[in-house]
């Protein structure tokens, strides 16, 4: 009987790294910074939810239980890579990074997005930051996978043309 437990347990802790591994790996890229880190950071999280996984009982706590262990992960991370700072005459080269570009960049994003109707918004989350295949979205919205591509091919014009209007303001 353990055996039969130990293997259904093995099954469902696949399934749902298969099912919410790509969300999960772009949460610990946005942590790691690159592709490389952001891969050893998740499965360092998913090694530790995998032996907690008959501690969560509810199956809507997985995700934070992996997003709380990436980022315990990390900070133990940033913590014993901390590099020692010595005074110096000397300042160094560095590029400097304007973070109001990429507050600006978001903004103008998210009031694009804003403007789409609710059905498109609802489909591009779904489809590009859920991960989830056409046919997964087709089937949670009751809806035929032809209507599915059709709305996000409708909503990503809807950026472009706003896109377009952005850039053609800013040149112009």
């Amino acid at each position: 009987m353990p055996e039969t437990v130990r293997r259904t347990r093995y099954q469902e802790f696949t399934e749902y790294v298969n099912d919410r591994g790509p969300a999960l790996l772009r949460m610990a890229r946005s942590l790691a910074g690159n592709h490389s880190d952001a891969e050893d950071l998740l499965q360092a999280a998913l090694l530790k939810t995998f032996f907690a996984w008959d501690r969560i009982t509810n199956p809507k706590a997985r995700d934070g239980y992996v997003r709380r262990a990436m980022v315990n992960t990390q900070i133990s991370e940033w913590r014993r890579n901390r590099l020692e700072v010595y005074p110096t005459d000397e300042i160094p080269e560095q590029r400097v990074d304007d973070p109001t570009t990429r507050s600006d960049l978001a903004d103008v994003v998210n009031r694009a997005i804003s403007r789409l109707p609710d059905r498109q918004r609802q489909i591009l989350r779904l489809r590009y930051y859920d991960d989830l295949t056409e046919a997964q979205i087709a089937d949670r919205l009751g809806v035929s996978i032809g209507t599915v591509k059709s709305t996000v091919s409708r909503a990503v014009g809807k950026l472009r043309d706003d896109a377009d209007l952005v850039i053609e303001r800013t040149t112009g």
